[in-house]
């Protein structure tokens, strides 16, 4: 069991946080149209998966409206945010804030999320949310990046995540000798 911050104040976080090199969890959940999706879905693509504690806390929107600044920078990527949120509430915020590069995802039938990714809030009254966090994949689903946020309200270290995503630079060609 993890613990985070809430303003300052320790709170307890259940289940596995994913670690680098390991192979992410299958998960089923559901987009704003109530379709399952699952982790399958984004196979032979890289992921990159925000998790927020509901998509209408501040830091929740923060995180999602700067995914959909930096998803340009991520060629072959699924860049998703997980939320409790109904679908109702995630299509909402789709259309209010127009989003068009980033997917939001909710748990509405995939309540194993919480514990699988080592996120489930366990002390009350925040019991069924979800701690923030980033959790970069490669084109295999396996962990190249994992972040459970210390602060619940704080925004992960997306150019950490980014670095981790980004493919390496091309060596450079030796200087030829005058």
């Amino acid at each position: 069991m993890a613990t985070i911050l809430l303003n300052g104040t320790p709170i307890s976080v259940g289940g596995h946080f994913p670690h680098v090199g390991e192979d992410a969890h299958s998960f089923m959940l559901v987009d704003q149209h109530m379709q399952d999706v699952p982790l399958s879905k984004f196979y032979g693509r890289r992921k990159l998966i925000a998790v927020v504690p509901s998509i209408d806390a501040a830091v929740g929107l923060t995180i999602a409206r700067r995914l959909e600044a930096m998803a340009d920078l991520f060629d072959n990527t699924a860049v998703l945010v997980v939320s409790v949120d109904t679908p109702y509430a995630l299509a909402r915020t789709v259309q209010i804030e127009g989003f068009k590069k980033i997917q939001l995802l909710c748990t509405l039938r995939g309540r194993d999320f919480h514990k699988d990714y080592g996120v489930m809030i366990t002390d009350v009254p925040l019991s069924g949310l979800m701690a923030t966090a980033l959790i970069a994949l490669d084109t295999n689903d396996v962990v190249v990046y994992a972040e459970l946020v210390r602060e619940l309200n704080s925004e992960p270290d997306f150019d950490e995540a980014a670095q981790a995503l980004l493919p390496p630079p091309p060596p450079r060609e030796p200087e030829a000798e005058a």
